[in-house]
């Protein structure tokens, strides 16, 4: 998949000098990222409304769709697929390949370990958090 995306980006970097009126890529790239953040935001949710109906070939296709949006969106903002693939490394490494960073929540911190359990805890000293949550990264 990551050649997939790899050459995707490619493709994108190359459209965005292209006539707007004939690519889909250099118009939407020419409207900005609102716009590129707005058609992402549509297309998670056209995602999330075919799993609901358990339409497997039109999540399948809006997937597409989402990714393709991502990567307009990277484009723009300067970020590449690599750096996308580091942190999904740096993230693997801490807390496994289908975990994600924990978030704190208002009045506690909900810290998720890898078998899915979670634990609520106070906010207190720096000393009592985990050493992720205050920002020490391996």
């Amino acid at each position: 998949m990551t050649d997939s995306v790899q050459r995707l980006y490619a493709a994108v970097l190359t459209a965005r000098t292209r006539d707007p009126a004939r690519s889909r890529t250099a118009k939407l790239i020419r409207e900005g990222v609102p716009k590129m953040a707005k058609k992402l935001g549509e297309e998670a949710i056209e995602v999330g409304i075919e799993a609901v109906q358990n339409n497997r070939p039109a999540v399948v296709r809006e997937s597409a769709d989402l990714l393709y949006n991502l990567v307009v969106l990277w484009s723009e903002l300067g970020i590449t697929p690599g750096e996308i693939w580091r942190e999904m490394d740096r993230r693997e490494e801490l807390y496994g390949i289908a975990e994600k960073l924990p978030k704190p929540r208002r009045g506690g911190e909900r810290i998720a370990f890898l078998d899915g359990e979670a634990a609520e805890r106070d906010r207190g000293s720096e000393a009592q958090q985990p050493a992720l949550l205050r920002g020490k990264h391996g």
